[in-house]
């Protein structure tokens, strides 16, 4: 299904403003946006009906008063369009379309090789003729600028992504973000972390990342590597040089895999091939399993230990595929009360979907500024 990428109507300032403000209530009446937006009555009238006229808000009904008065309630028209959230995991590809109110309109899950196929599946469960207004993908690395566009900086992500890049329409603006900091935003509005301003997330999967919230913003740096533990020197002791991502070599599951081929005896039974039944094995008191498992617990508080001394966040948000199971919990609480000060740890309430909802949600809110950013002189 083809969907119309051309810009959005140039808009009076109050009519962006009423726009912006609409999109974040997903309905309300004429005071409403009035006292929402901080314009008086007439001139929301004037940017509402300039709005209903460009087709990007539209009457979805009346809501009656107290005193029995009945008024106008608005939604976003049919020309608002909508954004693509794309998750290119290491092993799943996830893709969320989302309505430019935050309304989730289409979902598709496919491997990390066919991409282009999710995306096309999520396109094509969008409105017809719903105009895209812009796609965030998310990658397990930092950006950087090529021609008018972004791609990955390494090899890590960059073929998958130019093999996705295919199925999105031409022209269409397409903004990436690091995979981790999609997630901490998740955790951020709707996960663990709500209600909190300043913490880490730390994932721990088959890499490792942190995500910085400071202040409700998530913290990016100057080059958009911000939390790139990866990065830390390791090992650091007499005798050994560290390696590049060797931290992110030894923290990650392929790792963990082999520590606990190593500690498996005869009798124990199959040695697990993957985290979930590793973990699985120890959550049954396998002694093996729960040995490695305890083992990893201590290594994910020295990191958290690490992180702590850096940022002070008072809470850490343990996340991926293995830091978010809450077998770990006991382990990196103790750790990191044994090196550090006290600092609260608690599991990712999101788990997997994490990235694909903080990618969503930041689609969303590109998407509204680049109907609204028309508006401006």
């Amino acid at each position: 299904m083809e969907h119309d990428v051309a810009a959005a109507p140039r808009l009076t300032e109050s009519a962006g403003a009423v726009f912006a403000v609409l999109a974040q209530a997903g309905s309300a009446t004429r005071p409403q946006l009035a006292s929402l937006a901080g314009l008086s009555k007439p001139t929301v009238s004037a940017a509402v009906a300039e709005l209903q006229g460009a087709r990007l808000a539209a009457l979805s009904g009346t809501a009656s008063s107290g005193t029995g008065r009945t008024a106008a309630v608005y939604r976003l028209g049919p020309a608002a369009g909508a954004v693509l959230a794309v998750d290119l995991g290491p092993a799943l590809t996830r893709v969320r379309g989302c309505a430019l109110d935050g309304t989730l309109l289409a979902e598709a899950t496919g491997s990390r090789a066919g991409a282009a196929d999710a995306v096309r599946e999520a396109l094509g469960a969008l409105p017809a003729g719903a105009p895209l207004r812009g796609v965030v993908v998310a990658v397990g690395d930092v950006a950087e600028r090529q021609g008018a566009g972004m791609r990955p900086a390494t090899a890590k992500a960059g073929p998958v992504f130019d093999a996705m890049a295919v199925a999105l329409p031409p022209g269409v603006p397409v903004h990436l973000e690091n995979n981790v900091n999609c997630a901490a935003l998740a955790e951020l509005h709707e996960g663990a972390a709500r209600g909190r301003r300043t913490f880490g997330y730390l994932r721990i999967g088959v890499g490792v990342g942190l995500g910085i919230v400071i202040g409700g913003r998530v913290v990016r740096g100057a080059n958009g590597a911000a939390g790139e533990l990866a990065r830390l020197p390791y090992p650091w002791d007499e005798g050994r040089e560290p390696r590049l991502e060797a931290l992110e070599d030894y923290m990650g599951a392929r790792s963990l895999l082999r520590r606990a081929a190593g500690a498996w005896r005869d009798g124990d039974g199959p040695c697990p091939r993957t985290t979930e039944r590793l973990f699985a094995l120890a959550a049954q008191g396998l002694e093996p399993a729960r040995a490695v498992v305890a083992r990893h617990a201590a290594d994910v508080g020295r990191l958290a230990a690490a992180v702590v001394a850096v940022l002070d966040p008072g809470l850490i948000v343990l996340g991926g595929g293995t830091g978010a199971d809450p077998q770990l919990l006991p382990g990196v609480r103790a750790e990191l009360a044994r090196l550090s000060w006290p600092t609260e740890v608690v599991s990712s309430t999101l788990g997997e979907l994490g990235t694909v909802v903080g990618a969503a949600r930041l689609a969303v809110a590109r998407g509204v500024q680049n109907v609204t950013e028309a508006s401006r002189p």
